[in-house]
């Protein structure tokens, strides 16, 4: 009994002073387009994770995937996008000065939280 004591001290204790460190990673909670929606021609994509996000180490590339008449043509990355944490710091902004042309769309996305662990994920969207 004597020597369970002191153990389950030492893990009390443990938790106490680490618990906090382990933080959920970031989940994406929603996006603007949707996955799989069909949208008239944006200019910004918005993605709402679950964390605050770090600046600079989160971010996402816009790929074409299909345009009238090419379907399934190579995926083609999007330029002139300009990514930002939005004002709650859990919203990753792509704000782009045209709109996106009619086609198929790979959002391919990246967030970093407080917790300095990098988690992926990617969704498709169509422009009608």
């Amino acid at each position: 009994m004597k020597l369970s004591q002191p153990l389950w001290a030492a893990a009390l204790v443990a938790t106490f002073t680490f618990g906090g460190v382990a933080e959920a990673h970031p989940r994406l909670l929603a996006s603007t387009p949707a996955a799989n929606g069909v949208v008239a021609s944006p200019n910004r994509v918005q993605l709402r994770f679950s964390e605050r996000l770090i600046g600079g180490m989160s971010g996402a590339d816009i790929l074409m995937t299909g345009m009238p008449g090419r379907p399934h043509h190579q995926p083609v990355k999007m330029g002139g996008f300009a990514a930002a944490i939005g004002a709650d710091g859990k919203t990753l902004v792509l704000a782009r000065q045209r709109s996106l042309p009619v086609g198929t769309y790979r959002i391919v996305w990246h967030a970093v939280a407080t917790d300095t662990h990098r988690v992926a994920g990617a969704y498709s969207f169509a422009v009608k």
